[in-house]
């Protein structure tokens, strides 16, 4: 007779001490996961063989997961159950139990107008890349050894003493690249730790939709009006490096 395969989908539960609930950030976005409560102890039920074995969760403090058998929860790898199965539970999707909220501000790495406390982490997931930031003294001789076709879709401003471009494709120039998520402009290489905040922030910071929100590696943002940036050309360039000079 065949083996019915339902009776090999694993079904993981997990907790943690509700003093660590606010770690719970980083899977917020797991909409499949079902949160519960008791006086003491956060219960998590439904996630995937995937997730189980996935980084975010095992890099949460004081994380314990489990495997479902029979009505008792069993440690990864373990022969013998560590503890029953709770029941009783008022179960809740994830996203709707974990509240979003946002901190106070302070100066941005910039120096200019405001930063929110918003971690970015590592993705191994490749974006393409739409912005360069590059050191104004580090790229002058290039720019102006560039021929005029390749600077034409291309637009920039001024940011302390490095010039910030937008466009593609993109210059090959040295710098720091960006790649685009609902009009922000993040690091290549990051994305948000909460990969579902993007949207409440624009909401928040960029209500009018009439600039980008460019964002470092430590969760600093800059405000960057659309109307900032010029077309790119070389004669362009030359000004603002004499005006720098000058200043």
């Amino acid at each position: 007779m065949a083996e019915n395969s339902s009776n090999n989908i694993k079904e993981f539960w997990a907790e943690l001490p509700r003093v660590d609930e606010d770690f719970l950030g980083s899977i917020r976005d797991w909409k499949n996961i079902q949160i519960a409560a008791d006086d003491e102890t956060i219960w998590l039920k439904g996630f995937t063989e995937e997730q189980s074995q996935a980084s975010e969760i095992h890099q949460l403090p004081n994380f314990l997961l489990y495997e479902l058998r029979d009505g008792l929860l069993f440690k990864k790898e373990a022969l013998v159950p560590s503890k029953k199965v709770r029941t009783g539970l008022l179960w809740t999707p994830i996203d709707k139990a974990l509240k979003l909220t946002f901190p106070a501000f302070n100066n941005n790495y910039f120096g200019i107008n405001e930063k929110v406390q918003i971690r970015l982490k590592e993705s191994n997931e490749e974006r393409p890349v739409i912005a360069l930031l590059c050191n104004m003294n580090e790229i002058k001789d290039i720019i102006a050894a560039l021929p005029k076709f390749r600077l034409e879709k291309i637009e920039w401003t001024l940011i302390d003493d490095h010039a910030f471009f937008i466009g593609t494709p993109l210059l090959s120039l040295p710098g720091k690249t960006y790649w685009v998520k609902d009009g922000h402009l993040l690091p290549s290489g990051f994305d948000f730790e909460f990969k579902n905040l993007s949207i409440f922030l624009q909401q928040k910071y960029n209500k009018e939709s009439d600039g980008w929100l460019l964002w470092d590696e430590n969760g600093n943002y800059l405000s960057i009006r659309k109307t900032d940036f010029r077309p790119l050309s070389v004669s362009s360039f030359r000004l603002t490096e004499k005006s720098r000079e000058w200043n």
